[in-house]
């Protein structure tokens, strides 16, 4: 939902999503560990820099001028407890989502790849 809310106000298309399950990811993005990126969210700044999670979240709500009260996440003594709620959330995601939406396997829709076969 959240991508899904992004590309919409992302009227510039300055952002990018990537499918990190694509069969030419590791090809495209050699230096993104693919493990590491199901774990945390990855993102690759305009100078070829990478970021991690909250920052990741962050920045791309700004690059489309919204939910700009999220920065407070990345004060200095907020962040190190933000960083921790979203490593927790990262890591059992499937079961928060799940909890909420009543379903048990989720499937990322806008994540799919479409078969050009």
């Amino acid at each position: 939902m959240e991508i899904n809310q992004l590309r919409a106000y992302d009227t510039n298309n300055q952002l990018s999503f990537e499918n990190i399950h694509a069969p030419d990811f590791v090809k495209r993005y050699p230096y993104i560990d693919q493990v590491r990126a199901n774990k945390i969210l990855h993102g690759q700044v305009s100078d070829g820099g990478l970021i991690y999670g909250l920052d990741v979240t962050c920045m791309a709500w700004n690059t489309v001028g919204k939910h700009r009260w999220l920065s407070v996440l990345r004060w200095p003594v907020i962040r190190w407890f933000a960083d921790l709620g979203y490593l927790f959330f990262a890591r059992h995601r499937n079961f928060i989502s799940g909890f909420f939406t009543g379903k048990k396997d989720l499937e990322c829709q806008a994540c799919k790849i479409k078969s050009t076969d």
